[in-house]
């Protein structure tokens, strides 16, 4: 990977690691490719990373239901579930795929680069 490609998936990465709604698995799984930069253990944790990230990242139909279910109810409160569905619903009619907290932001910008952590 070229350096400024390298910069690009590195702010990616930092913005995975601050956002406060990322998960434990998600914040180990991109130190521990960050620490293999350089090594021969490097594409295996981008594999690793890339794996956790598809299955964290949660696509905006899956928000939706989530927020109206009884458990999203139960997990932000009546309220903020319905204030969570009404926005996942508005940046759905806008063309999101995904949610747009900061982890699912920056685990979609990363996957965006697969082809630069797989070279």
């Amino acid at each position: 990977m070229e350096k400024n490609e390298l910069n690009e998936v590195l702010k990616d990465v930092q913005a995975l690691l601050d956002a406060s709604s990322c998960c434990q698995e998600a914040k180990d799984a991109a130190l521990a490719w960050k620490e293999a930069l350089g090594t021969t253990e490097e594409k295996v944790k981008a594999q690793a990373l890339l794996k956790e990230l598809e299955e964290d990242i949660m696509p905006i139909d899956d928000l939706i239901g989530f927020a109206m279910s009884d458990a999203g109810k139960a997990c932000f409160g009546e309220k903020m579930a319905q204030d969570i569905s009404t926005h996942a619903q508005e940046i759905k009619a806008k063309g999101a795929l995904y949610c747009d907290c900061p982890a699912c932001q920056a685990a979609e910008a990363i996957l965006k680069k697969k082809d630069l952590l797989l070279k």
